[in-house]
């Protein structure tokens, strides 16, 4: 058997596995662009305030959503600034993850998990999830 025999039979094996979990990933997927939504927004008040005050240079990079660098059936984006991170991950089995913040190279953590229904609760975790990001990733 070739490799690309192999591989061929692989995939076909690994997509049919997978294939079971598309609603739910795509469930993911949705609750993460509606999150990284209200983020986005947060962020533009913040970036106005604070060239307003007069310092644009904390600037947000904010990714868009992806599949999940560590977990497979999961979508994350993340914040960035410099190597100050912070991750949001929403798995398929339902929850959502706040990672962080941390900085790169560094100890991810640390890390909240709130189950897709527990709205309320996301929202004020979010809160401080993105206020320490950003007081930390503004601090010299």
């Amino acid at each position: 058997m070739t490799l690309g025999d192999r591989l061929e039979r692989l995939g076909q094996t690994l997509g049919e596995r997978e294939a079971n979990h598309a609603d739910a990933l795509a469930r993911a997927q949705s609750k993460a662009k509606e999150l990284r939504d209200g983020v986005a927004n947060a962020l533009e008040r913040f970036h106005t305030a604070a060239s307003k005050a007069g310092a644009p240079h904390l600037e947000i990079v904010l990714s868009e959503p992806r599949m999940d660098d560590k977990h497979l059936r999961a979508v994350e984006f993340e914040l960035r600034r410099g190597r100050h991170v912070a991750i949001v991950t929403v798995k398929s089995r339902g929850d959502v993850t706040l990672v962080g913040p941390f900085r790169a190279g560094k100890t991810e953590g640390p890390c909240r998990t709130f189950p897709f229904d527990a709205q309320t609760e996301i929202d004020d975790a979010m809160v401080d999830f993105l206020t320490s990001f950003l007081e930390e990733a503004a601090t010299p």
